[in-house]
């Protein structure tokens, strides 16, 4: 009895993983509102009251497929920092890592569509607590590893830099033709730049 247990349980984290990896596709492509669960369900080889099983609701899995897509995205950026020799090399990696994925918009998204649920709000903020103590220790290796200093805290730095490229994400989205990483460039090297010690 407890193998059927046990392989009914593997099974259904397999599914709904499954779900989850299925879903990030169609959302990169068409946000939210731009795909049904029938999609993503047919995609998945799924019915779509498994995915409400496992997920509650389209909404629910939207946030939760964006929250594993920002910290996806979070450890790219770190791997992109670390070959930098210097700091304006090291802030040019890290910002051309986030808008070189294509899921980086979903995360911003995310959180328009937690505006009025305290359920998906703390997954949201779950995350982006993560990426700010990811981020913060990230920076802190960082500055140790080259003999770097900064002008502000790397917990600071880490949470200005998601505040600033989720922002440029939706300017991007929104103003496609009028927006590049100039703006997110310049935030970074105006307010956090880092310099070597003295």
């Amino acid at each position: 009895m407890k193998l059927d247990v046990r392989a009914t349980r593997a099974e259904g984290i397999a599914t709904r993983k499954r779900i989850l990896e299925t879903s990030v596709g169609f959302f990169v492509d068409s946000g939210l509102g731009g795909v049904s669960l029938k999609v993503i369900a047919e995609a998945a080889g799924v019915f779509p009251s498994q995915i409400t099983y496992y997920f509650d609701s389209k909404e629910a899995l939207f946030v939760e497929a964006a929250c594993r897509e920002a910290l996806l995205i979070a450890s790219e950026v770190e791997k992109a920092g670390t070959g930098a020799t210097n700091p304006e090399q090291y802030a040019s990696a890290i910002l051309g890592a986030a808008f070189d994925s294509q899921s980086l918009l979903l995360f911003a998204e995310a959180m328009s569509v937690a505006r009025f649920n305290p359920e998906l709000q703390k997954a949201l903020a779950d995350t982006l607590r993560r990426l700010h103590s990811e981020g913060a220790r990230a920076v802190t290796e960082t500055l140790d590893r080259n003999g770097w200093v900064l002008r502000t805290s790397p917990a600071a730095y880490a949470e200005a830099y998601w505040a600033t490229v989720l922002g440029v994400a939706l300017q991007r989205a929104a103003l496609p033709a009028g927006s590049s990483t100039d703006v997110a460039e310049s935030v970074i090297s105006l307010f956090f730049s880092v310099h070597p010690a003295q």
